[in-house]
């Protein structure tokens, strides 16, 4: 990882270094030895290495500030819930197109966007058709870019698998329909998008499904079991019809109104068969390979979750 350190005077700006991934590409480009740039809507304590720029995505003079003098631009600021189509189109499609116009004005010479697994079918939901929409921005523009969607991402400090893990600490997971899917520990993440920071001719204009390295993925049952042995729990996996998991995302949207985790527009994606990454998709395993073996990265989350007082 050190060869990937700047010339003197190149920074890296990034997106979303507040949230889930971004924290974790924050820790491995410290121990890269690359300098950040950072965007944050609030305040944030000193942290060596990192300069942070207070603003947001509809805030072009924080764009412009966070972009200047830098050579590469992790885009990985995101909307993932939101109660209407505009709070998808605001988060992943105007502020992506925001800062592709910032790092072209910025002169960045490069743009590493974090897309999702859902925009390889944006007819499902508002969400994966928001996200292609975002990818679509970055593709058309001229800047030297490579596109990542990763599948489920998991790990310290997650809110979204987290109530997974709540349900199998409870014996009883329901599923949607019978399916497989991806999933990738956020550290595998980070270390991917950092690897592409120095771009090459294999990663230019690419888009990149990562994933555990996990033959086909997981089925949802194996997937719940596999919590559930992380949490010591024999759990029963329940799959449940389309029907079911709408009503159960009407209830949600009405006990915790914006705050809902299950909502009709995840059902919509949760109910494909095939959320696992696409034959010939992955990165070059000459540059990325994952390292976090699936059982045990489990077992480590729950475990921060407890430590945490989350479980």
């Amino acid at each position: 990882m050190m060869a990937l350190r700047q010339r003197p005077g190149e920074l890296l700006a990034v997106t979303g270094a507040t949230g889930f991934v971004g924290q974790a590409v924050l820790e491995i480009a410290s121990r890269a030895g690359l300098d950040v740039r950072a965007l944050t809507r609030r305040p944030q304590p000193a942290r060596e290495g990192v300069e942070w720029v207070q603003g947001d995505l509809n805030d072009t003079a924080a764009l412009a500030r966070l972009v200047r003098g830098a050579a590469v631009v992790v885009h990985i600021a995101g909307v993932v819930n939101a109660p209407d189509s505009a709070g998808f189109h605001a988060g992943n499609v105007t502020g992506t197109l925001n800062m592709v116009n910032a790092a072209l004005a910025g002169g960045a010479e490069r743009f590493i966007h974090v897309s999702s697994l859902s925009a390889r079918e944006p007819q499902l939901s508002v969400y994966g058709a928001s996200k292609r929409k975002g990818e679509m921005i970055v593709r058309a523009s001229s800047l030297d870019w490579t596109v990542v969607r990763p599948p489920a991402v998991y790990g310290p400090r997650d809110t979204e698998m987290f109530e997974l893990f709540k349900l199998a600490k409870k014996g009883l997971v329901p599923l949607p329909p019978q399916g497989r899917a991806s999933i990738i520990h956020v550290n595998d993440l980070a270390r991917l998008l950092i690897a592409l920071v120095p771009g090459g001719e294999d990663v230019t204009s690419q888009t990149f499904e990562p994933d555990d390295g996990t033959p086909g993925g997981w089925s949802h049952p194996d997937l719940a079991r596999a919590i559930g042995m992380a949490v010591g729990k024999r759990v029963r996996p329940l799959p449940l019809p389309r029907g079911v998991l709408e009503f159960a995302a009407k209830a949600d949207g009405w006990a915790r109104k914006d705050k809902a985790k299950l909502t009709l527009d995840r059902v919509g994606y949760m109910c494909h068969p095939d959320w696992t990454v696409s034959d010939g998709a992955r990165p070059p395993a000459s540059l990325w390979e994952p390292q976090v073996e699936t059982t045990i990265g489990l077992h480590a989350t729950a475990a921060w979750y407890k430590e945490a007082g989350w479980l």
